[in-house]
């Protein structure tokens, strides 16, 4: 008999920190979400909430216009 076990949803670390706003220059925290290739982790492997993965999205996308992030890996 298979049994039906479903994974507790990760709390959101911005919700968790009161984190209002994230910040585009704020590196070393926006590294964490992003893959060695550059690509962005979608919400449902970060746990974020919609509204902070959105802003997350922006601020990866700004840091790598201002070259603080690169576009691939090396």
């Amino acid at each position: 008999m298979k049994r039906d076990r479903r994974k507790k949803r990760r709390q959101c670390n911005f919700c968790a920190d009161k984190v209002e706003y994230i910040d585009y220059k704020e590196v070393p925290r926006l590294r964490r979400y992003i893959t060695e290739r550059g690509k962005i982790l979608p919400r449902r492997i970060t746990g974020n909430c919609a509204h902070h993965q959105r802003q997350l999205t922006v601020a990866i996308k700004r840091a790598r216009t201002m070259a603080l992030l690169p576009y691939t890996s090396e």
